[in-house]
Parts: structure tokens; sequence; C-alpha cells
């Protein structure tokens, strides 16, 4: 049911803003830089979680949006506050009209969407661009266009439309001037962005990957390569102070656009948001008396809350300051040349980091690192120029896509296929080179390295000569291909060696153990290649890979 779905993930979504809002907060430099986006929209989404909460197990849908409006209305806190209740009390409408309230349609998250649309808009009297707003459009804009997809499901249309919000917040500097100045995104839009996909990947149990749309992980990349935080301490220019906001219960009938124009007179970002006899009103102005004793005419006043925003804006300059100084006494001085690897084990970083590489990302086979995780290893390593190693065929595009998005240092990809590509690619480092140089040597470097790994299969397949393998089996592979297949990993991995070294012979062998290969079986296979192959110089080191007892690599 729609009704339960909301239960289960708005709470969750709740959650995630509440772990981020800090990192929102640092954004905020629109309509004023008082950092307190974050806060104030987790503590507007925490007082409907409350609401929602309290109600029955069989709460339909009707009662459950009339739980997020009035909820939302009376924790609204700030201006982001505000217009989050009023997204959420629209889009809360808009899925109580869906026909069937057992499974929600894409027409059904359209219509919501449209509805959330109008009942925002209308709440502000001035919109801006490059705003919640603006994404709140695009997301709707999109789902209109997806909803003529005959083929495409809700939760593609989901996945799709979290995309979407990304992507829009990361257009929001080109829509919003004082957002490039402080090189941020708007605060609000992340924030409502990161909601919806937590409580989509709630809703769905991941958000899967698109083949008709851009990835999350990508879109996300793209606002991280839009944002560096800069200080922000110019409030002396600013012409109001104080942040108004208050419950009002209306005790007779008031004309609710002329007291916002007597509001605006006053300061400005005034809102007037809820109906008859419960509001919430918002204004930042210089005279908060003023302010509530114009609406003391109509009724009575409440939880009133007055922030002195000079003071929270240099508040939020001094961390973002003393954020910057941290890291960068642990970054320490900017190199010339950095490296980042992916690994999967403990051993194959330690090694990677014995051998020069600056930040080691974790991953591998079956959990692939995203882009923006890519792109946060790169900035962390604090260099002028960087190359990725990304280790796995699949992780390449990744990589590449990562070094697109950065733009404070110049990023190549050397494409390894595994961590023991790595290693030979960092022994052919010249510190003394220039980037394209190195990056010339580690891939002519990596182009005689022949990889196997043994692993054990989770289902029937077959091997490269058409033999079945059948679950349980042991899988010597080279190359992408299944080429010897048993019962016994030390036996399969000593087949699988004999089989490459027939094919093209090495003169050595770098092998490592698995996280599920003891030591003393580990010193038993490596005495038995040494006797079964006397020629090859063997280096055995613990790489505490998950997966694959064995990995080696032969040169």
């Amino acid at each position: 049911m729609i009704a339960n779905v909301i239960r289960t993930c708005f709470p969750v979504a709740a959650k995630v803003v509440a772990d981020r809002a800090e990192e929102i907060n640092k954004l905020n430099v629109f309509p004023v830089p008082d950092g307190d986006t974050g806060t104030n929209m987790s503590l507007t989404l925490g007082t409907v979680v409350s609401e929602v909460q309290a109600l029955p197990a069989d709460a339909s849908i009707d009662d459950i949006a009339k739980a997020i409006t009035h909820g939302s209305l009376m924790g609204a806190r700030g201006n982001s506050g505000v217009i989050t209740s009023q997204i959420l009390r629209g889009i809360a409408e808009g899925l109580c009209d869906a026909k069937d309230q057992e499974h929600a349609t894409p027409g059904d998250v359209a219509h919501a969407l449209r509805r959330g649309v109008k009942v925002a808009f209308k709440a502000v009297r001035k919109p801006v661009e490059g705003t919640i707003l603006t994404v709140l459009r695009d997301i709707s804009a999109k789902a209109d266009q997806l909803e003529k997809s005959r083929e495409l499901s809700c939760r593609d249309m989901l996945d799709a439309l979290v995309v979407e919000a990304y992507e829009s917040v990361a257009r929001t500097p080109d829509l919003l001037p004082v957002l490039k100045e402080n090189g941020v995104v708007d605060s609000g839009a992340f924030g409502f962005a990161v909601f919806m996909e937590a409580f989509v990947n709630a809703a769905t149990g991941k958000s899967g990957e698109l083949t008709d749309f851009k990835t999350t992980v990508d879109a996300k990349a793209d606002v991280s390569a839009k944002v560096q935080i800069e200080l922000n301490d110019d409030w002396e220019g600013s012409e109001f102070r104080y942040c108004n906001e208050f419950l009002f219960k209306a005790e007779k009938p008031f004309d609710v656009d002329e007291s916002l124009a007597y509001l605006a007179t006053l300061g400005d970002c005034e809102l007037i948001v809820g109906a008859y006899p419960d509001f919430k009103v918002h204004v930042h102005s210089n005279e908060p008396n003023r302010v509530l004793a114009y609406m003391l005419q109509f009724g009575q006043v409440y939880e009133v809350f007055i922030h002195n925003m000079d003071m929270e804006s240099h508040d939020r300059t001094a961390k973002i300051a003393a954020d910057q100084a941290e890291a960068a006494e642990a970054a320490g001085p900017r190199k010339e040349l950095g490296f980042v690897a992916v690994a999967a084990g403990s051993g194959e970083e330690e090694i990677l980091r014995s051998l020069g590489v600056d930040v080691v990302v974790s991953g591998g086979q079956t959990m692939n690192p995203s882009t923006a995780d890519i792109l946060s290893a790169i900035e962390s390593a604090n260099a002028d120029s960087v190359i990725v190693l990304p280790g796995n065929g699949n992780i390449r595009m990744a990589a590449e896509a990562a070094a697109s998005a950065c733009e404070d240092s110049q990023v190549a990809v050397v494409p390894t296929k595994t961590v023991l590509q790595g290693f030979s690619a960092m022994f052919a480092v010249d510190p003394e080179a220039s980037l394209e140089d190195n990056v010339e040597a580690m891939t002519e470097a990596i182009a005689g390295v022949r990889g196997g790994e043994v692993t054990t299969a989770v289902r029937d397949s077959q091997a490269a000569d058409g033999s079945p393998i059948h679950a349980g089996d042991v899988m010597g592979i080279q190359d992408d291909s299944i080429d010897v297949v048993g019962s016994d990993v030390a036996q399969v991995t000593l087949d699988l060696i004999a089989m490459m070294q027939d094919e093209e012979e090495g003169d050595s062998l770098t092998i490592l153990a698995g996280e599920d290969m003891d030591d003393e079986a580990f010193e038993a296979l490596v005495a038995a290649i040494e006797e079964a192959q006397p020629d090859l110089e063997v280096d055995p080191h613990r790489g505490e890979q998950p997966l694959y007892p064995v990995i080696f690599s032969i040169e």
C-alpha cells in the first residue's frame, strides 16, 4: 500500500537528512549565509515523522497526508523548512488521488509532483530560480515526460527522478549568481535531493542503474564537482538581521495576500502558509516587534523563534574556516604527482601504499566503488596530477568519469584490470617524469602481466570449453575465461598456473592469499607451486581479498 510505503520510508529518509544536516548547512549562502538549512529541513522532517508514527497501524493515505500537512506546518523551521512543508503537503495530497491505493503508477507519481509544484509555488510570492523550487519543477517536468512511456515501471521512474534531482541541483549555480560566487550548489535543493534519494532507495530496496538514464552516482558526482565551499563573511552588506518565524492561530478571517504585502514592507522572504485557522509565518526583518504586533491584530502567536542571522553567518564562517584549516593540516603540502588505486583487501591496500599509492579506495569485483567515491579519493590525494588504477574492468568507466569531473587536478587512468597489475604499474613510476610519460610507462608495464583468479561458483554455469560448472565448484579464471574447474583450491591453482605457463612461459609469479585461506594452507600452496614450477620465481603475500582465496599474476 502507498500508505505503508510512506510510513516505512519517510523516517528513513528523514534520518539521512538529519545525519547530513551539517553538510547541507555549509552550503547555505542563499537567501542569507546563516548556515541553518540542513538543521531546519531536518527539524521539519522530524516533526512529520513524529506525527505519522503516532497514527494507528491501519491509517489511510488520507490520514497520513493530513499528518504530513499538519506536522510539516507545525514543525517548519526557517525559509527552507516552510517551503519543504508545502512541497510535502502538495505531494501528499496528490498521492491521495491515486485510484489504486495498493500500488502507485508512474501517472500517480507525476500527478503528485504536479500538485507539489502548484502548492509550493503558490506559497512563495517571489520564486527564485536556482533553488529547491527549481529542482522540484524540473523533477515534475521529468516525471511528465516519463509518464508517457508505457514500458517504464514505477521503480525505474523513481530512479530516473533521483538522477534528475541531482542533475538539477548541479545546475543551480548557473541560475543563481550567489551560488557560483561561493562555489556551492543550493543547500535547500541539495537537501531535497538527499531526502528524495533516501526515500526512493528505501522504497525500492536499492536504486538500480538504468539503461536509458544517467546513473545516480554519476549525477551526484556532477554535484560534487561543482562544490568547493568558500568562506563567506560579507554579512555587513545584508539588509535584514533577524529571521522571525512563529505559528499563528487566526481568531477572525484575514487577507493573507494583504498581510504578505505588509510584511514585505518590513523585510523579505515573507511566507504565510497553512489554512484557516492555523498558519505558519516567516519573514526576515530588522523589526521583529512590528512583525508580531501586526499579526496579533488577527489572532494569537505562539512558538515564536527569532534568530540573529548575523551571528549565525559568522558562526558558519568560523566552522568552515576551522574545517578547512584541519583538512589542510591533515593533507600536508600539495604534491606534484599522486596516485589512487582500488583494492579489496587490507593486504592489497598495505602493498599499494608501500609502493607509493596515496589513497586506496575500497572495492573490487562485486563491490564496485562509485564515481563519487573515486572523485573524493582523487581530491584527497592533494596533488596537481593524479593517476588512477581501477584494478578491475568494471571500475574503469567510473574512474574515467571521476577523472573528467575533477577540476582541481590533471587526472589520468591507467587501465589496470587487477590489483596485481597495479603493483607492476607502480614499479614503473618515475617521480621526475611527467604525467604523460608515467602513464605511458605504467601502461606498458601492465601489458605483459597476465592474471589468474581462483574462486567458488555460486550458481551453475559452464567453463570456456563448454563443460558444466555446478554451484560449489572451484573455478580457475584467466582474463574472464573459466579455464579450470575442480573441487580443491590448491589443485585448481596449480592447474591454472601450469596451463598459463604452457601458453606463454613467464619468469615470476606474484600470488596473494585471500581472507578465506589461512597461513598454513597458503604456505603449502606456495611450496607446491615452487616444486611444480621450479623455473618460476614466486613472490607470496597476504592480500586478504574476499571471495577469491587466491589471485596471482605471471610476468
